[in-house]
């Protein structure tokens, strides 16, 4: 069986030439709706400290930036970056970064990190490694949630199911929040498994 390479740096620089939006972020439905959905399950309305691995342009990032004190993003394209870098501009606790991960995860420790539609970019033993980062990463209590595309993806040797099986196994945490849909999947995670409303004292914990 032949082995999916992992795109390099390149492959993700050709997608950003001449095209700021390669997969329009800023103009589909689907994609504000699912940065809607994405935000309104994170269990906490605010974070100390953000991590968005794989940011391309920045669309999620500007909204997470609304709910972090300080967040940093990273991608592995040059061109992504700077892109980033400019949606950003309205928030300077807001920072963006070219990084090749697994390898260059930051060493920092974050409470909320969101890996979105980044995981079957990588081979399995990267995603395990990109796991392990993050799980070490993350604050006690703090909050993980990953979102996937459900459908096949070109040259990926993961689907967004198996991403998301992979990561639940390596972290080992509270599912708090899932959602299921034809398109996509997204998972909270957490070692604090309050719900919300027990996390405001509505409920008992």
């Amino acid at each position: 069986m032949t082995t999916a390479r992992r795109p390099g740096p390149e492959a993700f620089d050709r997608l950003f030439e001449g095209n700021d939006d390669p997969w329009q972020f800023k103009t589909r439905w689907y994609e504000a709706r699912k940065r809607a959905l994405t935000l309104a399950c994170l269990p906490d309305p605010r974070y100390a400290s953000g991590y968005e691995p794989g940011c391309a342009n920045g669309e999620l990032s500007a909204d997470l930036a609304t709910r972090c004190d300080r967040l940093l993003v990273s991608d592995v394209s040059e061109r992504a970056v700077e892109l980033a870098r400019a949606r950003l501009a309205p928030w300077p606790h807001a920072k963006a970064v070219q990084a090749h991960l697994p390898e260059e995860w930051p060493n920092e420790s974050f409470d909320l990190i969101v890996i979105s539609e980044l995981g079957y970019f990588l081979d399995a033993p990267a995603l395990d490694r990109l796991a392990d980062h993050a799980r070490a990463s993350l604050k006690p209590g703090g909050t993980l949630l990953a979102c996937h595309w459900r459908h096949p993806i070109q040259g990926g040797e993961l689907d967004g199911d198996a991403v998301h099986g992979r990561l639940a196994q390596r972290l080992g945490m509270e599912v708090l929040s899932e959602v299921r849909e034809t398109d996509f999947v997204l998972h909270v995670w957490s070692d604090d498994g309050r719900s919300v409303a027990q996390r405001e004292g509505f409920a008992a914990a």
